[in-house]
């Protein structure tokens, strides 16, 4: 494979985590409100994030079928869940979560686990 592919492959992935960092840089003071539903929009949000981050990372770094795949990709999603949380702690008015943490890998192993029975079915 040909370093431009490469770059191709981790493209997604990296313009992800620039998306992600971007607003997890977000003051408190900016960040929208959305009432009631403020929770359950800015959790299922998080999911969702790492849900489309582990899909790019599974598209990197796949070479074939084998589970082994889907493991790295979930391994590179919550290790930059970890690091996104250690980064809030700079952010002004925002502070790391384990729950977010939690919430962001539950995301990423749903896609994972989701995307890995379509293929079998296949």
């Amino acid at each position: 494979m040909t370093a431009q592919a490469k770059i191709r492959r981790w493209l997604p992935a990296i313009l992800m985590m620039g998306i992600i960092f971007a607003f997890s840089s977000t003051l408190s003071s900016e960040l929208p409100n959305f009432g009631l539903l403020d929770f359950l929009i800015k959790k299922t949000s998080h999911a969702l994030g790492y849900a489309i981050l582990a899909l790019c990372f599974l598209h990197a770094v796949r070479r074939d079928e084998k589970a082994r795949w889907y493991w790295l990709a979930f391994l590179l999603s919550v290790l930059y869940s970890a690091t996104d949380e250690f980064h809030q702690g700079f952010v002004s008015g925002r502070h790391p979560s384990p729950i977010d943490a939690g919430i962001d890998s539950f995301g990423a192993m749903l896609a994972l686990i989701f995307s890995r029975l379509l293929r079998l079915r296949t």
